[in-house]
């Protein structure tokens, strides 16, 4: 939570590329404290390897779907922020499988298991230096247009590039006659109250979806369901999560943003009522143990199609260069929010509930689905400068229409026509 807020303040002074690099010293540090804690005996290392693990979790959650967001071209920009979703999916399943008695899931080895996180920020800390700057920040923010013209060249791969510097260059313009945009500003300026709400309604649209809890707890849910080995059952889910972060993949461009957020949200609401039916009849009907089962995994397959990925890469199409990195700080934040919310309370919520804590999570999921419906736009397909501009001009029509009901309210209607007259 502590680390998403913070990426509005690295970005702009370090700039998105070189903030991805200098964060992974806080994964290599917390690697360090929780692989030797067990050596040096010591609790408190642990504790504080992954608080410091936790805070590179939160910044990169920001860092990453901006930096790919700003690199990739307008066509493309869903499909590679999906890529984003799919590299923490594919992570999830490594880590469960490594996670297994007979690799590193024991007494000696857990610390290892642990200390693996140091590898991959390793290898993007050897690779990232081959990776531009994204050049919509060194043009707009830096005003470097030169450097930025010769990135894009090389990303896009053709030397016609002069419609995506003319964009930049205005967007550029109109953020230097506005004043900076702070956390406060996105709530204040009727141009950002829109777009941050949706921005934070589909974040909790993906954690209070219940999603967390399924794989927090999945283990205890599928013992309960009557499997035998339920670990295994959970690493199942993890590869059903990594092939529909595939799927979604290919379909994010074809189909559109806002349409596969609501497929997602409608197969889990159905596939949560199926979870919490099962779940209670499981003991008069033996079948029903292979129908949770079965949700469970739909249910998983649902959320990766739209809501795994589409809530992180949306919120920066949502917003002009400026207001993105406190958007993307506001949003990642209320994520790692109602995430802890859930780790939290889902334990006690089924404690008091059972089975039935699933219709909870199926009340939140219709109330999403009925806001994306009425709320969410379709950004496929669209520049950043024609996104900002829609919600700036929804904004301006909504001032204008609360100036006529303004001016309607002043005028005094005429008690006596008559003696009026």
């Amino acid at each position: 939570m502590i680390g998403s807020f913070s990426v509005g303040v690295l970005v702009n002074y370090l700039g998105r590329r070189n903030s991805m690099l200098m964060v992974n010293l806080l994964a290599i540090a917390g690697g360090c404290l929780m692989g030797f804690c067990k050596m040096a005996e010591s609790v408190e290392m642990l504790i504080l390897g992954r608080l410091v693990i936790g805070l590179f979790c939160g910044l990169c959650t920001g860092l990453v779907p901006m930096y790919i967001g700003e690199v990739s071209p307008t066509e493309l920009r869903g499909a590679f922020g999906t890529l984003n979703q799919l590299g923490i999916v594919i992570g999830i399943l490594v880590a469960q499988i490594f996670g297994l008695k007979f690799i590193l899931g024991t007494e000696e080895l857990w610390p290892v298991l642990l200390g693996l996180t140091i590898i991959p920020a390793v290898i993007q800390t050897l690779a990232l230096p081959f990776c531009p700057e994204s050049p919509r920040f060194l043009l707009i923010n830096r005003q470097q247009e030169d450097t930025a013209k010769k990135i894009l060249q090389r990303l896009w791969g053709t030397q016609d590039v002069n419609q995506d510097i003319t964009e930049m260059k205005e967007e550029s313009a109109r953020m230097a006659q506005e004043k900076k945009v702070t956390v406060l500003e996105l709530f204040r300026s009727p141009n950002y109250q829109q777009p941050i709400l949706i921005a934070i309604v589909l974040q909790l649209s993906q954690q209070l979806s219940g999603i967390n809890a399924v794989f927090y707890y999945s283990t205890g849910i599928f013992k309960d369901a009557g499997v035998q080995e339920p670990i295994y059952a959970t690493i199942g889910a993890g590869v059903v999560n990594t092939i529909f972060t595939v799927v979604s993949l290919f379909l994010v461009e074809r189909a559109g943003r806002r349409t596969l957020h609501m497929v997602g949200l409608s197969g889990m609401a159905v596939c949560s009522v199926l979870m919490t039916v099962s779940l209670l009849l499981k003991d008069q009907f033996e079948a029903m143990s292979f129908v949770c089962i079965t949700a469970i995994l739909i249910y998983v397959a649902f959320f990766e199609i739209g809501p795994g990925p589409i809530p992180w890469f949306i919120v920066a199409e949502l917003f002009g260069q400026g207001p993105r990195p406190a958007a993307m700080a506001v949003a990642g934040c209320s994520n790692w929010t109602s995430n802890f919310l859930v780790g939290l309370l889902f334990p006690s919520a089924a404690a008091y509930l059972g089975a039935y804590v699933f219709i909870i999570f199926a009340a939140f999921l219709v109330i999403f689905l009925v806001f994306t419906f009425f709320k969410v736009p379709e950004t496929r397909g669209r520049t950043f400068e024609d996104i900002t501009r829609a919600f700036e001009g929804q904004a301006q029509e909504a001032r204008a229409a609360k100036a006529s009901m303004v001016e309607m309210n002043s005028i005094q209607p005429i008690k006596d026509p008559a003696r009026h007259a």
